[in-house]
């Protein structure tokens, strides 16, 4: 299988490339040149595998140029050493018959990016090998809360490679906050930045695209690769979890062997959504994506109307890690749904740039309403949607699952579909003690640990104890730069003059 960019459909590389690379020199995303497929019997031949063997069947269908031992070995680096704190690596809870979540946050940083970025430093290197590059590689990251530590974490220490990490400064939760500023590791650098997240992605897409920027790089024997979801290495293994998740649902009787699987995802950057999309694309019987956005709500209206416009109000919410209004896996759907016309994906995001918004043509509007249905809650409706969860089944969600739940209970209530229904939970609750413990009408007093401590009296879900560890930890990093400074700070921590 090849790889192509969004921009230059001509550029035709391997996985490994592409996976080095993070993105394509004329700023495009690569996306796999064709969709592999599966049959309903191997989907449900999957039941009865573990999440690792699960992983290696979807990851041989991808990355072809990569032997069965390098997949194994990159799977088992990953999945089997301990790291996550379940016995599964993802945890299907059952809330009722018709509704299921599915918990992704039971990795080293309590967030859904583990189950990409703990495998995707070993993906890396094994690429690095694979295309005998000879540099350094500097993962730069731009993130909204949990892509940052899930990163950090993952690459700390990692041979050949550094880590640096910018964060909008009063974009994050404070847990979140804390998580990144005291990572350990010698090769790992963490920034606030003077904006919020948009300002962060922008400034890191700007200098991985600068060739001035490449060649000064090159020149000191460093080049730049992303774990942001714009790298295939860390889309790539978001969709082992929807293809495991469906066998895994057929294989507990919740579904019958090819029954529609409608999947809720609370979204901000459109990678966790996306692996869904591929995976309804490998023959999954997904029915609806059920998009789910907090008040920054430029997908809800780009999905209802074909007009993506970011000029608009950002809010600072209780969900932060969705605060974001340039959705850049938003990309890579386009390109498929224009049928791979990349000169057509060039013009929209040059007028993205240009104007901060594009309309899309009348046969992608009708694919999006065909395959999407998307809303949008508030904080109130965010928080009454952790309470009501909580009241009504004993069960407590962070405030990005809550904006999932809230706007699954949208659609239910607007199409009376009753469809077998999926939700992404994508952090742990212990992440945003302060709203969730307002949700729930209980008290907030204390610091992080001390509410950590009041939710779990409440909640009865133990405490992480990648969290409960922060307490005794002092920050690493304290600093903070202007937008333009991001570049300074990059080459300052790379000890590049």
């Amino acid at each position: 299988m090849y790889y192509e960019s969004t921009r230059n459909s001509t550029l035709k590389i391997a996985s490994a490339e592409a996976i080095v690379q993070g993105i394509s020199p004329d700023g495009g995303l690569f996306v796999p040149c064709g969709i592999p497929s599966l049959t309903l019997d191997e989907i449900s031949s999957f039941g009865k595998l573990s999440y690792p063997e699960i992983a290696e069947r979807v990851f041989s269908l991808y990355l072809t140029d990569f032997s069965a031992d390098e997949i194994r070995n990159c799977v088992k680096s990953a999945y089997c050493t301990g790291s996550f704190e379940t016995e599964n690596v993802d945890e299907l809870k059952t809330l009722r018959r018709g509704l299921n979540i599915l918990e992704l946050w039971h990795g080293p940083t309590c967030a859904f990016k583990d189950m990409a970025l703990q495998i995707l430093p070993h993906l890396l290197t094994a690429s690095v090998r694979k295309t005998g590059t000879d540099k350094k590689v500097c993962v730069l990251v731009a993130t909204s809360g949990d892509t940052g530590k899930a990163a950090l974490e993952g690459f700390k220490d990692a041979p050949g490679t550094n880590i640096l990490v910018f964060y909008p400064e009063n974009g994050v939760s404070a847990m979140q906050k804390l998580q990144m500023t005291t990572q350990d590791g010698s090769n790992v650098g963490v920034c606030a930045i003077k904006g919020n997240f948009d300002d962060a992605q922008t400034g890191v897409k700007k200098i991985f695209t600068d060739p001035a920027v490449a060649e000064k790089l090159s020149e000191n024997g460093i080049m730049f690769s992303s774990a942001n979801s714009i790298n295939w290495g860390r889309l790539a293994p978001q969709i082992v979890y929807y293809v495991a998740a469906y066998a895994k649902l057929v294989e507990a009787g919740e579904l019958e062997l090819g029954e529609k699987l409608n999947v809720t995802v609370p979204t901000g950057n459109f990678g966790n959504i996306l692996a869904a999309y591929y995976a309804k694309c490998m023959g999954v019987p997904i029915g609806k994506l059920i998009c789910a956005s907090n008040s920054n709500n430029v997908l809800t209206d780009f999905l209802r109307t074909g007009v993506y416009d970011r000029n608009r109000r950002f809010y600072t919410t209780i969900s932060p890690s969705m605060d974001i209004l340039v959705s850049s896996n938003l990309e890579r759907l386009l390109y498929h749904l224009s049928g791979g016309d990349s000169d057509y994906i060039s013009g929209l995001f040059a007028e993205l740039s240009s104007k901060g918004r594009f309309e899309v043509s009348d046969g992608i509007k009708k694919s999006l309403r065909e395959l999407f249905w998307a809303d949008f809650c508030t904080d109130g409706e965010t928080k009454a949607a952790i309470s009501d969860t909580y009241k009504s089944f004993g069960y407590t969600v962070d405030t990005h699952t809550g904006v999932a739940v809230g706007v699954y209970n949208k659609y239910l209530a607007d199409t009376g579909d009753k469809t077998c229904a999926l939700i992404a939970s994508t952090a742990s609750p212990y992440k945003f003690p302060d709203a969730v413990l307002s949700a729930l009408g209980a008290s907030c007093g204390g610091d992080e640990f001390e509410k950590a401590e009041t939710l779990c009296k409440i909640s009865g879900l133990p405490i992480p104890k990648a969290l409960s560890e922060l307490r005794s930890k002092k920050p690493r990093f304290t600093g903070s730069v202007e937008r333009g400074e991001m570049l300074g700070y990059v080459y300052e921590a790379l000890g590049i003059k």
